[in-house]
C-alpha cells in the first residue's frame, strides 16, 4: 500500500454520499423555514424555485409565482382572483367573484351613489426579473364615461418580490384640469377570504378572538343600527345572543398598521400592512375599519367614517389632483401545526416593524412615488406655553406633531386630498419628522392636557434632500384667565367618562373585560334612559366625580314607539364672589357630534342662549361605537352680571331629538374667571 493512499475507498464514497444528503436535507429545511418566517432576503442567492415568474396564462388571466405564493390577477380589469399558499389553492373566497380588488364610492353632486371597482382596461409589465414582477392595470377617463365611471386616470400595481411572501400593492389616481364635478366618500382594497378555512381575527395584541360567520350574520337579527345584528341561531352555538358589527373593530389610524385573519388548518395568516400613514387623511387619530365578519380584510385610505360629510374628496371648477395611495402590504406567513397560531399574529407583527422600518421603499419604480434621498427632515421641539399652569415653559410631552397641506390650525382634521406627515414628540417635546415628500406644509400640533390647536407662522417647504430645524416652537393654548373649575381631561376623546355596562343580552364577548373598550359595545346610548329615565344628569363641581357622574354621550331620551326626547344636563357650582363687569370664559370642547345642537343658558332654563353651536356633526360615533369624532372647540364669554355669589347653574341643551343616535360627546370643559392671579 502506497503512504497516503484510501485505506477503503468505497467505504468512503459511501460516507461522502451519505454527508451530501445530509446537506442538501438541511438546505431544503433551512429554505422551507425561510419560507414560512419570510426571512430570505430579495436579490441575496436565490434558488432557481424562488426567483419570481411572470405567466400570461390566458388572454384574460396573468399569474405570478415566485415560489412561495402564486397570484392571479384577472387582464386587463386588475383584479386579484387566486392566492395560492401553503397549501390552499385559493385563500380568497372563491365561491364568489369579487374577491381582491380596489373600489372607490362616488357621486356627482346632487346625484345617486355609486361605486367603482377600477377596473382596468390595459395591463403592462412595469419590471421583470427574477428578483422583482411589477405589473400595472391601468384605465384612462373619457367624457363618454361621465355617469358611469369615477372621473379619474387610474393606474394599479402590484409587485411581488422574490422570497418575499406577499403582495405589495399601491395606486396612482388622478384627475385632469377641467374635469367633472365630483364627491368621493370612500377609497380602499378590499380582500375577502376563504370562509372554509379563516375563522380567527385579530388586530391588536388584546383585540383578537375565534369569528363568527358571514351565514351567522345573514340569519341573524338586525339591530337599531343597520350594521349591527344579533347572533340568534349562529351554527356555533358559541356566539348565540353576541351582538357583531363591523365598526366595533374600527381603530385608531396611528394604531391600525396591521390586522387580519388566521387559519387553523392549515396555520395560515393573511394580513394587511400598512407601512405608512402618508397617504392617510384626518390626522393619527382618524378611526376606520380593519377587518371583520366575512371573513374580510380591508385597507382604507380614505372615508367619511367618523367624521361626515366634512371628510369627503370634493372636486369643483375642474380642479386637477393626482395621489399615490399605498404601498400596503397583503402578507401571508405559516406555522407548523405543532406550533400555536398566535405565533403567527407575533410574526405579522415582526414584518409589520420590518416594512415600516423599510419605508420608504427603494423597490417601488414609479416617478410618482419619491424615494428616500427625494424626501427631506423637519425636526425641532414642541413648548407650551400656559402662565396659569405653570410661569415656565412646559414640554410638550407625547404632543403629535405634523406637516399636512396648507391651512388654518386644526384643518388637518378634515383635509382630505393631499399627504400628512405624523409623530409623537418625546418627554421633552422634542420631534422629528422623516422621509416627507417634496412640497408645501403647515406645521401643525396638539397636546395632551391642553386644549385647541397650533400652527407654525410661516409654512414650511420641503425639497429633495433638505434637513430642516425649527427649534423650539412655543404654543400658546387659548387662555384669559385662571380655572375655576373643569371637567375631564382634554385629550380629543370622550374616554374618562362614565360608560355604562352594556345590556346583558347585547354584548359582544371582546369587550367584556372592563380594562378594554368598553365604549365598542352595543346599545349604551340606550343606557341613558336607565340611568336618568326621568330627570337629566345634574354634576356638582367638587362633589361629583366625572368618572363615574359624567355620562360618556350627551345623548336623547328614548320614551319609546321610535320617540325621543332633547335632553339638559345642568352644571352646579359655587362662586364666592362675582366680577359683575368682567367677562368669564366657559370654554366647551367637544370630543364628538352627530345631529346635534348644543345649547347653553345660565341660571334660567328658560332663558334665551347665551350661545348655541347651531347644528353640527355627521360623524355617527355613538352609533359606530367610538368614543371620538371630529374634535370642535368652543369659547364662549358669560357676563358676570349673569352669575350669582352662591350656586350658580349652566344649562347644557342637546335639542335635536330625531334619532336615536343624535347627540355629542364632551371632550372638557372649563370655567376661567376674569381675576387675573
Amino acid at each position: 500500500m502506497k503512504v497516503g493512499a484510501p485505506a477503503n475507498k468505497p467505504g468512503r464514497i459511501i460516507v461522502q454520499v451519505l454527508l451530501l444528503v445530509v446537506v442538501l436535507l438541511q438546505s431544503v429545511h433551512s429554505q422551507n423555514s425561510r419560507n414560512k418566517l419570510n426571512i430570505t432576503k430579495p436579490g441575496q442567492n436565490i434558488p432557481a424555485a424562488l426567483t419570481v415568474q411572470l405567466r400570461r396564462v390566458s388572454h384574460d388571466k396573468v399569474v405570478i409565482d415566485n415560489g412561495i405564493i402564486q397570484v392571479t390577477f384577472s387582464s386587463p380589469q386588475g383584479l386579484i382572483t387566486g392566492i395560492k399558499y401553503h397549501g390552499i389553492d385559493n385563500v380568497l373566497d372563491d365561491e364568489i367573484e369579487d374577491r381582491g380588488y380596489w373600489d372607490v364610492t362616488w357621486y356627482e353632486p346632487r346625484k345617486k351613489l355609486e361605486i367603482d371597482k377600477l377596473e382596468g382596461t390595459k395591463f403592462e409589465i412595469i419590471t421583470q426579473n427574477e428578483e422583482q414582477v411589477e405589473i400595472s392595470f391601468t384605465r384612462t377617463w373619457t367624457i363618454s364615461k361621465r355617469g358611469s365611471l369615477v372621473p379619474l386616470n387610474v393606474d394599479k400595481r402590484y409587485i411581488i418580490r422574490s422570497g418575499v411572501s406577499g403582495i405589495y400593492m399601491y395606486g396612482i389616481l388622478e384627475r385632469l384640469e377641467g374635469w367633472p364635478d365630483v364627491d368621493m366618500d370612500q377609497i380602499r382594497i378590499v380582500f375577502k377570504l376563504n370562509s372554509k378555512k379563516f375563522d380567527f381575527m385579530a388586530i391588536s395584541d388584546d383585540r383578537q378572538r375565534s369569528m363568527p360567520s358571514m351565514a351567522d350574520r345573514d340569519n341573524a337579527k338586525q339591530l337599531a343600527y343597520k350594521e349591527a345584528v344579533l347572533f340568534t341561531n349562529p351554527r356555533n352555538p358559541m356566539f348565540k345572543g353576541e351582538v357583531d358589527d363591523k365598526y366595533m373593530y374600527s381603530m385608531e389610524d396611528k394604531d391600525n398598521n396591521v390586522n387580519g385573519w388566521i387559519s387553523s388548518e392549515p396555520p395560515v395568516g393573511f394580513w394587511m400592512i400598512t407601512p405608512s400613514d402618508e397617504f392617510r387623511l384626518g390626522g393619527p387619530m382618524k378611526q376606520d375599519l380593519t377587518s371583520h365578519v366575512g371573513p374580510i380584510t380591508l385597507s382604507m385610505f380614505t372615508s367619511t367614517h367618523y367624521a361626515g360629510k366634512e371628510m369627503r374628496m370634493d372636486y369643483r371648477n375642474g380642479e386637477p389632483w393626482k395621489k399615490v395611495f399605498g404601498p400596503v402590504f397583503a402578507y401571508l406567513n405559516s406555522v407548523s401545526p405543532k406550533d400555536s397560531t398566535l405565533r403567527l399574529w407575533r410574526d405579522a407583527k415582526r414584518q409589520m416593524a420590518a416594512e415600516v422600518k423599510s419605508w420608504p421603499y427603494d423597490f417601488v419604480t414609479s416617478v410618482d412615488y419619491p424615494l428616500r434621498h427625494q424626501r427631506g427632515t423637519i425636526e425641532g421641539q414642541f413648548l407650551i406655553k400656559d402662565s396659569y399652569v405653570s410661569r415656565l415653559r412646559i414640554y410638550g410631552r407625547f404632543a403629535f406633531v405634523g406637516l399636512a397641506p396648507i391651512g388654518e390650525a386644526g384643518s388637518w382634521q378634515t383635509e382630505s386630498k393631499g399627504y400628512q406627515f405624523w409623530t409623537k414628540a418625546d418627554r421633552k417635546g422634542r420631534f422629528i419628522i422623516e422621509n416627507v415628500r417634496a412640497g408645501n406644509y403647515s406645521l401643525y400640533a396638539w397636546g395632551f392636557g391642553f386644549i385647541g390647536d397650533y400652527k407654525f407662522e410661516q409654512n414650511i417647504t420641503i425639497t429633495a434632500g433638505s434637513e430642516m430645524n425649527v427649534g423650539p416652537i412655543v404654543y400658546e393654548p387659548p387662555r384669559n384667565g385662571p380655572t375655576l373649575w373643569e371637567i375631564g381631561v382634554p385629550d380629543r376623546t370622550a374616554r374618562e367618562f362614565y360608560i355604562p355596562d352594556p345590556y346583558p343580552t347585547l354584548m359582544n364577548k371582546l369587550y367584556v373585560n372592563p380594562l378594554q373598550d368598553r365604549f365598542r359595545q352595543y346599545g349604551l346610548w340606550d343606557r341613558y334612559a336607565d340611568l336618568y329615565p326621568q330627570n337629566d344628569l345634574v354634576y356638582t363641581v367638587g362633589v361629583s366625580d366625572y368618572r363615574r357622574d359624567w355620562f360618556f354621550a350627551h345623548v336623547t331620551r328614548n320614551v319609546g314607539n321610535k320617540t325621543y326626547q332633547p335632553t339638559t344636563w345642568q352644571i352646579i357650582f359655587n362662586l364666592r364672589n362675582v366680577n359683575r363687569v368682567g367677562l368669564y370664559t366657559l370654554r366647551i370642547a367637544l370630543a364628538s357630534a352627530a345631529n346635534s345642537e348644543l345649547q347653553i343658558r345660565i341660571n334660567d332654563p328658560k332663558s334665551d342662549h347665551i350661545f348655541t353651536t347651531g347644528y353640527i356633526g355627521k360623524d355617527n360615533a355613538i352609533a359606530r361605537h367610538g368614543i371620538h369624532g371630529l374634535y370642535r372647540l368652543y369659547s364662549i364669554d358669560v357676563a358676570g352680571s349673569l352669575l350669582n355669589v352662591g350656586d350658580n347653574t349652566i344649562y347644557l341643551t342637546q335639542s335635536r331629538s330625531l334619532g336615536l343616535f343624535d347627540g355629542i360627546m364632551y371632550d372638557y370643559i372649563r370655567l376661567e374667571s376674569p381675576f387675573r392671579t
